[in-house]
């Protein structure tokens, strides 16, 4: 069965039907409150990580080390 619904359903498809279910679930009014409480949830995933947030979306810059003597 799922291998026929994925044949005829791509990727888009299968994103519009989710949305769909979720905005019949908890309507219009309560998707913002959810997607505010899954942004803070990322952002104290992160954190606990040991990752802030410039850390994850800068990316690393190449250290140089120090020229002395060796």
């Amino acid at each position: 069965m799922n291998c026929f619904i994925a044949g005829i359903l791509g990727g888009w498809e299968i994103a519009i039907v989710v949305l769909a279910v979720v905005l019949l679930f908890f309507g219009g009014k309560k998707l913002p409150e959810l997607a505010r409480g899954l942004g803070l949830s990322v952002k104290e995933f992160k954190k606990g990580a040991g990752m802030s947030e410039t850390d994850a979306t800068k990316p690393e810059a190449p250290t140089e080390e120090p020229k002395g003597k060796s």
